[in-house]
């Protein structure tokens, strides 16, 4: 018995889950890493090419941060044999430790938050990261720094000594140089915690202290990697939290280019933005990058497809019902909703994810934005608002630990009678209760798009990429947002030149701006795809349309955008 109860407790302890952690990593990366050596001895000139002529290309920074992250690692080594081949000067930036937080932790990871407000992540999550990553890169003729090599004593003891004694409450605000480490810092504290606030955490403080020191560790390096190697250009995954916004941030301000990118909805797709991360990008983009492309009855009819395989996710690798059902009416009856009074739907979207500050936000966060919304239809009993939680606070990559139900139910104990909660479990489709509304209130999700494709109108309180197209209500304060609510419910549908041109933006979104690389092969679990290439030859100017659009738009600054309507 006892001899039982030691081994329970060394099975339990802290090292053996720190082990089983890096076997888990070390596990998924013998799978996930491009087979680049297969690839190369099936290419008849040598590898790598021959280096560029000093002047003749352009010095580009992977900035790849996270070996563990096989999806990014997946992208960004094609990216960078293809920037290659194409005469430029590739770099990777890794991490070797020295980061005490960064975007591959997650609390999944771990017991408890505590073991992770000790220890970090370098006896676990760290392990398996740098090594096999930084092998890839090797295989592929591409120098890797890290961030061990960018940093000195100094920036070590400087980072902590900033991170341990500021005053927690002033660290989300916190910025050096302008940079707003302290907004990237929380945003990678609240992705780790999958919350939307720090509230009530016990070891939120020591964790969003690790993810701000981490911050300023990143500034620093990323200030002499930029200097040492001069570099023209910037790739970064994503381009917000910690690491990658604090280097695309930085870059920025040294007057460097930063191109961001991150997986598209569509299979094989991915979209690339400059100088941002594409949640702006996909905002501010002027409408006249699409607006004139002409919508023929094939492309009409080839997004219509489209959007109606999104239900079901025919043609995406991004989707979060796997059995959806369809019985709309039938799941509004159950609720108690009217068939005889106006149905305002609102949809929101994954509290944590994506904190970041945006400027035409009308409420400070999607929480306060949906607890006012309820506030209201209280006193609008002739309307019923009908709140559909996302599926991804359950299905996504990394589970909510606090869901709108939860938000709701506090500040709500007894609902408003006329205000119905179909919560992220329930298996009924969105797009199966949206026919049934007279309008929809977005915040930030996409979803925003497919409903003025269905011709309903929409009123925007956030962040949602289909604010700014002359489509939709766009709300950049709680005043005009409540305007627009007395003005609900509605006489009818849009009408249908806003429909159409709702359908020409649909179709630069999901056609124009997921640019498709078909050697990306798609796969169940993780990594979500794989490289899938025949020789390194593949990778040419002039083999893959999207792949060239992508290059171009890294060297040149050119817009990506796939010509799809040329296809």
């Amino acid at each position: 018995m006892i001899a039982w109860r030691k081994l329970n407790r060394m099975k339990n302890s802290t090292y053996m889950r720190s082990l089983r952690i890096a076997y888990r990593v070390l596990r998924a990366s013998t799978r996930g890493y491009p087979r680049w050596n297969d690839f190369i001895e099936n290419t008849p000139d040598d590898w790598p090419p021959e280096p560029s002529i000093e002047g003749s290309g352009k010095n580009i920074l992977m900035a790849t941060s996270v070996g563990s992250h096989l999806a990014v690692n997946a992208v960004d080594s094609c990216i960078a044999a293809a920037l290659t081949l194409r005469g430029n000067n590739v770099h990777a930036l890794l991490c070797d430790r020295d980061l005490p937080a960064c975007l591959a932790c997650e609390a999944g990871w771990y017991s408890n938050d505590g073991e992770f407000a000790q220890r970090g992540p370098s006896k676990s999550v760290c392990i398996g990261c740098f090594k096999p990553s930084a092998r890839m890169f090797d295989t592929l003729g591409i120098p890797v720094r890290s961030y061990g090599q960018m940093l000195n004593e100094k920036d070590r003891k400087d980072a902590t000594s900033i991170a341990e004694s500021l005053p927690f409450d002033c660290i989300s605000s916190f910025k050096d140089d302008g940079i707003a480490l302290g907004e990237h810092a929380m945003a990678g504290a609240l992705r780790y915690f999958a919350k939307g606030s720090l509230e009530d955490e016990p070891h939120a403080e020591a964790i969003l202290r690790r993810y701000f020191e981490a911050a300023i560790l990143t500034l620093r390096a990323t200030k002499k990697i930029l200097s040492d190697l001069n570099i023209d250009v910037v790739v970064a995954h994503h381009g917000i939290y910690v690491p990658q916004g604090i280097i695309a941030e930085t870059a920025r301000s040294m007057g460097v280019r930063v191109v961001t990118w991150n997986p598209a909805y569509r299979k094989k797709c991915f979209i690339f933005s400059h100088d941002t991360t594409y949640h702006h990008t996909m905002m501010d983009e002027p409408v006249s990058l699409w607006e004139g492309v002409h919508l023929t009855p094939e492309l009409l009819e080839k997004t219509r497809s489209y959007l109606a395989g999104r239900a079901i996710g025919k043609d995406d690798w991004i989707w979060f019902h796997d059995r959806p059902e369809f019985s709309g009416g039938q799941a509004l009856r159950e609720l108690g909703v009217k068939s005889e009074l106006p149905v305002i739907g609102l949809l929101t979207n994954v509290i944590w994810d994506a904190q970041l500050h945006y400027r035409p936000n009308a409420f400070p966060t999607m929480t306060n934005w949906l607890l006012d919304s309820i506030e209201y239809f209280a006193n609008r009993p002739e309307m019923q608002l009908v709140i559909r939680v996302h599926p991804a606070e359950r299905t996504g990559a990394i589970k909510s630990r606090e869901t709108v139900e939860e938000i709701i139910t506090r500040a709500f104990p007894k609902l408003p009678d006329n205000v119905f909660v179909i919560g992220s479990a329930n298996p009924v489709s969105t797009y199966a209760i949206i026919p049934h509304f007279n309008a929809a209130l977005i915040y930030g999700t996409k979803t925003g798009i497919e409903i003025t494709c269905m011709g309903k109108p929409v009123i925007v309180a956030g962040e949602a990429w289909i604010r700014g197209k002359q489509l939709t209500k766009d709300a950049s304060s709680p005043e005009e947002y409540f305007e627009f609510l007395n003005e609900l419910p509605y006489s009818g549908e849009l009408d249908k030149d806003t429909i159409h041109r709702g359908f020409k933006y649909a179709f630069h979104f999901f056609f124009r701006r997921m640019i498709p690389l078909d050697f990306m092969e798609p796969l169940s679990g993780w990594p979500p795809y794989r490289v899938n290439l025949s020789s390194m030859d593949d990778l040419r100017p002039g083999r893959y349309k999207g792949l060239d659009v992508i290059c171009e738009g890294i060297e040149s600054g050119a817009q990506f955008i796939y010509p799809a309507e040329a296809e």
